[in-house]
């Protein structure tokens, strides 16, 4: 048997994202006709995939541009055309005061995510160890096991606001909020994964003032938000400032194999995540930054996700809605207010054994969903309400949405004797 050191006994051990990935691999191979609303994979958007295929053969028929794209490694930096080009379009869209030295590129969001974390929390030299401060929960699943040392993470409970037509909403409560001399940074998802939750403006100032006071960065995952891919429904301000690290993604874009990432944020931050970022992947991928720049030279990147994916979702997250509250009906069942992203969430109050259990039977029955309680790290003390929620994506085709929903509510029906 393989000895693994204790590094290894963390990375190759369980984990929701790794059995996320793991069951979706399974499903295909013994089941290919299985309802997919478990992962986060984007929906094919015609007119956005047709203009990605126009700009990527205009650039491999460029005979200099094609060699950039496959025989040239990129500065530990990322591309720097990508970097101007972004900036540019950041000060003229946001007035925000961005250079490309304020810019770098990862491999995709969740390995800056392993860099960033890292860089701010675990153990110092001299003995302490620092935490990321999590506002609220749900959070991300890909954050839960990315840290180097335990307890890498806190949160609280949020506050929850009881709306009208079987919704509820999330907010941070800042009456349990507390950064202390162990925090190392604040992170947020805004939109949020996986409940679809926008912070407001008013919170996120909250939280920027309390980041500043504390002497610590603010780091907001923008994977769904603005500026790209603009898969938020509600009225939202877009925010950075020099305390400010935003984490942005060519993922939702529907370009998820490329593996962009992108981080925005003072010179200083950027200068130490891209040496790490250096050491660890000795260097970024071409395509997607080359791609992505030639989007933003002519305002194509920015527009598209206005005028396309923002839509796109937002029409879709409608549609599965009025489905599921007609499925739903009668049942002590609600659902997060969807304001981005590509998700529902469910309460499922009460619900007998759990949604954990829940989503064993739905995968028997054909239908991948993701059980909540592993959104949920960081918290100090145990709670019901993270057994009785469920994530569900509305990226697949409508039909195909409408089949899983129906099962889900059939099944929800059933476990409360409805």
């Amino acid at each position: 048997m393989v000895k693994l050191s204790a590094f290894g006994e963390r990375f190759a051990g369980p984990s929701g994202i790794v059995d996320l990935m793991d069951d979706l691999d399974h499903a295909l191979r013994l089941r290919p006709d299985t309802v997919l609303m478990g992962g986060g994979n984007p929906a094919r958007i015609p007119a956005v995939d047709e203009l990605y295929r126009e700009r990527l053969i205009r650039l491999i028929d460029d005979p200099q541009r094609c060699e950039e794209l496959l025989g040239v490694y990129q500065v530990p930096r990322g591309d720097a055309r990508f970097r101007e080009a972004l900036a540019a379009s950041l000060r003229a869209e946001y007035d925000w005061d961005v250079g490309p030295e304020n810019i770098a590129v990862s491999n995709g969001s969740q390995p800056a995510f392993f860099v960033l974390f890292n860089l701010f929390a675990g153990r110092s030299d001299d003995g302490s160890a620092r935490h990321i401060q999590l506002p609220l929960v749900p959070e991300y699943v890909g954050y839960r096991e990315i840290g180097l040392d335990d307890g890498m993470f806190r949160s609280q409970r949020p506050s929850i606001e009881l709306l009208p037509d079987q919704l509820f909403k999330y907010g941070v409560d800042f009456s349990r909020l507390r950064l202390d001399g162990q925090t190392g940074a604040v992170c947020v998802s805004r939109p949020t994964n996986p409940t679809g939750n926008v912070l407001t403006s008013a919170e996120i100032a909250q939280l920027d003032a309390l980041a500043r006071q504390a002497g610590v960065p603010l780091i907001i995952d923008g994977a769904y938000g603005t500026p790209f891919p603009q898969m938020i429904f509600a009225p939202t301000q877009p925010f950075w400032n020099d305390n400010t690290v935003l984490v942005l993604s060519l993922s939702k874009l529907g370009l998820p194999g490329l593996r962009t990432g992108v981080v925005v944020a003072s010179e200083e931050i950027i200068r130490a995540f891209a040496r790490a970022n250096t050491l660890l992947g000795l260097a970024c991928g071409t395509l997607g930054p080359a791609l992505a720049a030639d989007l933003l030279a002519d305002g194509s990147l920015f527009r598209l996700s206005r005028e396309h994916i923002g839509p796109f979702y937002a029409a879709k997250a409608e549609r599965a809605l009025d489905t599921l509250r007609q499925g739903l009906k009668g049942l002590p069942v609600r659902i997060h207010r969807p304001e981005g992203a590509m998700f529902l969430w469910l309460w499922c109050e009460g619900l007998p054994g759990g949604t954990t259990a829940l989503y064993e039977r739905l995968k028997q029955r054909g239908v991948l969903v993701v059980p909540g309680a592993s959104f949920f790290m960081g918290l100090d003390a145990p709670w019901p309400h993270t057994d009785e929620c469920l994530r569900l994506s509305y990226a697949q085709p409508d039909e195909v949405v409408a089949k899983g929903l129906g099962i889900i509510a059939a099944e929800l029906r059933r476990n409360y004797g409805g």
